[in-house]
């Protein structure tokens, strides 16, 4: 969807031009009511469950569909592109209109409220005043949350997942050093590579960097242990990869790498580093939430999650409670760490379809 006006950024500066990707499953009522919104995570598509258009499995293929926990027999379903990734939506790599040329570091700074915007602006465009409920997990859960502070009318119902009104030191320190790593690289040249070109060595490192904070160090031991990997080293290199933990990790960052551009991702993950909710509400995260109308909301939070440990769930939850919303937390024992959403489809399909089918 390309918007008519330019998107003013929460941070100064405009984009002009924008479009914002997504994909849509079942079918909206006469009365509009039956929407649900869903924003993703750092790196995912729109593309979050196969349709008639793409067959392919999305990356929530198992929550998204006819007779699933986010039930497209039911519901309207849109599934957004944030703002700044590289899947269709405008992004630091997409061509500047005044210029004609990529807008690389020129982009302006990218908020989570920039990104809940973008959400909001295609909400509207599909006719939607307001949502049955607003979904996201990880950087998604943070968007739900700025989307509830900043179009507080728009929503009866949220789901935040794995999420939090701010990182944590330890969470900020980890997405630095991936910036940093990728910042380091000579290919990266202050932004200023080549499409299909930049820096691949430091943008390889900075994924596996981030897969290893994705899991749990209970997973990494049940699942590899001491594992030797099958191929043989190269000959002149004793370093090469002896586990098969070291070549699960290069597996994903190849797959990951070329098809990710590297400014989005220093942009993205700066953006969940920027986020404080206390900032919509005069520097308290209970005031802030208690400016929602949402009617009801799922807070979700695994035990394992290194990123988002559990006791920031139970802060959205009881700062939520507090100001006489009616909320739902999960604390889910998971053992695939921050990443579970994705994978513990057990545990979160229930969950999810039990808070959805009174919405």
């Amino acid at each position: 969807m390309k918007l008519n006006t330019p998107l003013p950024m929460r941070r100064g500066g405009t984009l002009e031009g924008v479009e914002i990707a997504y994909e849509t499953w079942g079918t909206l009522t006469a009365a509009r009511d039956n929407a649900i919104l869903i924003f993703t995570g750092l790196s995912p598509s729109a593309h979050a469950a196969s349709s008639l258009e793409d067959s392919s499995p999305g990356w929530w293929e198992d929550m998204v569909g006819p007779g699933r926990p986010i039930d497209s027999n039911r519901f309207y379903v849109i599934c957004v592109n944030s703002l700044g990734s590289v899947f269709g939506s405008t992004n630091p790599s997409s061509l500047n209109p005044r210029t004609g040329q990529p807008h690389r570091l020129t982009f302006p700074v990218l908020t989570i409220e920039d990104i809940a915007r973008g959400g909001y602006e295609v909400m509207r465009g599909l006719g939607v005043e307001r949502l049955a409920s607003v979904i996201g997990p990880s950087l998604g859960g943070m968007t739900v949350l700025a989307f509830a502070a900043q179009f507080p009318d728009s929503s009866r119902s949220l789901i935040s997942i794995s999420a939090a009104a701010r990182s944590t030191p330890f969470a900020i320190a980890l997405r630095s050093l991936q910036r940093e790593i990728i910042r380091k690289d000579p290919e990266w040249n202050e932004g200023n590579y080549a499409h299909g070109a930049g820096p691949v060595s430091g943008q390889r490192l900075a994924r596996k960097l981030g897969m290893i904070t994705y899991r749990s160090a209970k997973e990494w031991q049940l699942r590899f242990g001491r594992e030797r990997a099958p191929q043989e080293h190269k000959p002149g290199n004793p370093f090469g990869i002896d586990f098969e933990v070291e070549s699960y990790l290069e597996n994903h960052a190849t797959k990951f790498t070329g098809h990710f551009d590297p400014n989005a991702y220093l942009y993205l993950s700066r953006a969940m580093d920027l986020f404080d909710l206390a900032d919509h509400g005069g520097g308290s995260v209970c005031e802030a939430l208690a400016y929602f109308k949402t009617e009801r909301a799922l807070i979700i939070g695994v035990e394992t999650d290194l990123l988002f440990p559990l006791e920031q769930q139970q802060e959205l939850a009881d700062g939520l409670r507090g100001s006489g919303h009616q909320v739902e937390f999960a604390r889910l024992a998971s053992l695939q760490g921050h990443d579970s959403f994705l994978v513990d489809m057990d545990r979160f399909r229930p969950v999810i379809g039990d808070f959805l089918k009174v919405c």
